[in-house]
């Protein structure tokens, strides 16, 4: 079963997040401030915060400039998962994936179920890896991001966690590029 070792030491990661919404402002960004104060309650920073329209190319271009910092390891967005016409979050991300995540929307639609039942099947959260960065789309309630956070990213972003995480590869993620 997953834990929490204690007798390692935590490495707190950078996390850059988006909100996708053509309507929201900082001010009543209630999704984003969920995950800002989640990331930062853990022990980690907060290496960026935007919020930008449900446009398929601004919001790869986001993701693209942060993959390209390398002070940004991790990308949380929240918002245009669903399945209406101008929910385009999950296609931005996957046009800059270099391997998705299959796992982290089987799983993040489990653990919603557990909390909406059926209208889990709504949502499209996904995650994957490019540049070295991982990135993730969260669903844009508060309540999606706290399940989001609370049940899968909290564990798998904190270096002491068991059986494994994704903190303890992150140097790997881009060995491909080394030469043999």
């Amino acid at each position: 079963m997953s834990r929490i070792d204690e007798s390692m030491e935590f490495i707190p990661v950078r996390i850059a997040v988006l909100t996708v919404s053509d309507s929201r402002k900082m001010e009543d960004d209630r999704s984003g401030q969920v995950l800002v104060d989640r990331l930062r309650e853990a022990g980690h920073s907060l290496a960026d915060r935007k919020i930008i329209p449900d446009e398929r190319t601004e919001i790869a271009a986001q993701l693209r400039a942060w993959i390209a910092n390398p002070q940004v390891d991790v990308v949380i967005s929240t918002g245009g998962t669903g399945l209406t016409g101008r929910d385009v979050t999950v296609e931005a991300h996957r046009d800059v994936y270099e391997k998705e995540i299959e796992a982290f929307g089987t799983v993040f639609t489990w653990v919603s179920m557990q909390k909406i039942g059926t209208s889990a099947v709504q949502s499209r959260a996904t995650g994957g890896v490019a540049g070295g960065t991982y990135l993730f789309a969260l669903p844009g309630s508060p309540g999606a991001c706290k399940d989001g956070w609370d049940e899968i990213l909290s564990k798998q972003l904190d270096y002491r966690h068991r059986p494994c995480n994704f903190v303890e590869i992150m140097p790997r993620l881009e060995e491909h590029l080394r030469r043999k």
